[in-house]
């Protein structure tokens, strides 16, 4: 035996044990999933909408549906007030342009963070660190219903799967983002979900790992997670069909031009995936001005109409104000206070334009 290796006896590590356990704070209940969705039920009517906005979702994937899915909203929400004004306004533009487009507001309530910070509505509903985590459940989950009685079909990204379960009725897509797409229990999750799922490429611009997700997720599996009553259990799942890449760039820059999608639309149909690809005209892509974002939409979009169907939708970070600003005691109403976004303005007159354009094709 290694001399330098210390071996303690079970009286010791016993000892140890408790002063660890000792040391942790006692954890805090939270509603199960079935508890928070009967509190807040979904009705009939509401449900079927929710249906009916998938299958429109899948029908654009599947080509059988020529119009461009435009993914459109906050970068994240922080105040149900902005919120609702924001996606009433969406409301009144999808109604003028959806003959081209199909608008589905971001409800994004979760935040992932490179090192620390504010980690959304979900987490810390009162912005100020006191995470009151059961509050912020229940306010998202309202919140989403409020969205989707404006008519509007919803999409978030689900960071924490054992956050999916409270609100996986409301929503007709959802994202994989860049730092979870390898994870194993994303995917798992993803392979179990009735909507629409777009795995965003790496950090580093490549497209290997969300071309794996994607086949991982169609396929059946079995895996630990919680069930509706909140009790650990065996999650068997069906696979899920309608997965498509989304590309946001990377640390060696934007992968949304011409050329770079010609080689992603190669990478999946060489590995026998469906050819069905979104850009986030956010992020890397735009070099994190989102400013520029106009100016990735329209490549794109000439892209689309030059031929190239395999584009099959767009994503944008929109407000109702330009910008972003840091937490504080005094916030600007309708200004993002994560990643920087589009003003309400430019938005509109950008897809006004876009469904213009599209008409004078038809």
């Amino acid at each position: 035996m290694n001399s330098s290796v210390a071996v303690k006896n079970v009286s010791e590590l016993s000892s140890h044990s408790v002063t660890l356990i000792d040391s942790v704070l006692p954890p805090q209940r939270l509603p199960s999933t079935l508890q928070l969705k009967q509190q807040l039920p979904l009705d009939t009517a509401l449900t079927h909408q929710v249906a009916a906005h998938r299958q429109q979702v899948r029908a654009i994937l599947n080509g059988e549906d020529a119009r461009l899915l435009v993914v459109v909203g906050p970068c994240s929400i922080h105040d149900p007030r902005s919120a609702l004004e924001y996606a009433e306004r969406l409301a009144a533009l999808s109604a003028d342009v959806s003959d081209e487009l199909l608008l589905v507001m971001r409800a994004y309530v979760e935040k992932p963070r490179t090192t620390v910070g504010w980690k959304g509505l979900a987490y810390d509903p009162r912005l100020d660190g006191s995470d009151d985590m059961a509050g912020g459940l229940t306010l998202s989950r309202d919140l989403m219903r409020e969205l989707l009685r404006l008519g509007l079909p919803i999409a978030t990204e689900i960071l924490q799967p054992m956050a999916a379960g409270y609100f996986d009725d409301l929503l007709s897509w959802v994202a994989i983002g860049a730092r979870t797409t390898e994870s194993q229990i994303h995917r798992e999750m993803a392979s179990g979900l009735a909507m629409p799922v777009g795995f965003k490429n790496g950090t580093d611009g490549g497209v290997a790992i969300a071309t794996d997700a994607m086949r991982s997720a169609a396929h059946a599996h079995r895996h630990f997670g919680i069930d509706r009553h909140g009790h650990p259990a065996i999650i068997e799942t069906q696979g899920n069909p309608d997965t498509h890449m989304v590309l946001r760039g990377g640390h060696s820059g934007p992968n949304y031009g011409s050329q770079s999608v010609a080689k992603v639309r190669a990478t999946l149909e060489k590995v026998g995936v469906a050819s069905r690809i979104m850009v986030d005209c956010s992020h890397a892509n735009s070099g994190k001005d989102p400013l520029r974002q106009p100016a990735v939409f329209n490549d794109v979009l000439e892209q689309r109409l030059q031929g190239d169907r395999s584009l099959v939708g767009m994503m944008l970070e929109s407000h109702l104000f330009e910008g972003c600003q840091p937490l504080s005691g005094t916030l600007r109403y309708g200004v993002s206070v994560t990643d920087g976004c589009l003003g309400w303005d430019g938005s509109e007159q950008l897809l006004r334009d876009a469904a213009k354009r599209l008409r004078l094709q038809n």
